[in-house]
């Protein structure tokens, strides 16, 4: 199996889905062999497209404070790798941005988890991450980001941080009263072990 050098390499020069990205692949992520953080995303939007840094927006601000660590904790490869479901921005639709290209996680999902060995926590992230990473059996994102317990304190299961979801996040108090609290403790066990 390649190390994970030889594979983000791979990965940032891939063009499998070229065809059908409206601007062109630039795949956006982040990964070092000691990150002990898995974030599991959907796709980078066209912000995050255009400066090539995970995150690099307003999902990333509000993410970074559910976690409670600064910037450069967050980028810091040794501590947390980011890998969403489509390592390209898909374009945009009529309600958003569009779901995370099909062919990205089946080529390349499976030898970037195996070579990220001391991974303690992962977030996952909206629908379609929840999808792949999850054994779920409830019915909707809500459900499952509400049933977080069964999969914590490994697994945490959020809705995705961008401004869009502040009617779901004042629908769902809980979200901010119960599970931030308990995600940032895990994040600081997570990164001191």
């Amino acid at each position: 199996m390649p190390g994970i050098g030889t594979l983000l390499k791979e990965v940032r020069a891939c063009t499998i889905c070229q065809a059908h990205l409206p601007h062109g692949p630039r795949p956006v992520l982040q990964a070092g062999k000691a990150a002990r953080i898995l974030i599991a995303g959907q796709a980078p939007g066209k912000r995050v497209h255009e400066s090539g840094v995970p995150f690099d927006d307003a999902s990333g601000d509000r993410l970074r404070e559910w976690m409670g660590i600064d910037r450069d904790t967050f980028y810091d490869e040794r501590k947390i790798a980011i890998l969403p479901m489509g390592f390209c921005f898909p374009g945009t639709g009529k309600s958003g941005d569009l779901p995370p290209r099909p062919e990205c996680a089946p080529a390349w999902r499976k030898p970037l988890l195996q070579a990220l060995s001391h991974i303690r926590l992962t977030l996952v992230i909206g629908q379609y991450a929840q999808a792949w990473h999850l054994d779920k059996t409830q019915k909707n994102l809500t459900e499952t980001v509400r049933h977080w317990r069964d999969y914590a304190p490994a697994v945490i299961p959020l809705p995705h941080p961008s401004p869009r979801n502040n009617i779901w996040l004042k629908k769902n108090p809980w979200f901010l009263s119960e599970l931030q609290p308990r995600l940032a403790r895990e994040v600081v066990k997570a990164l001191r072990r």
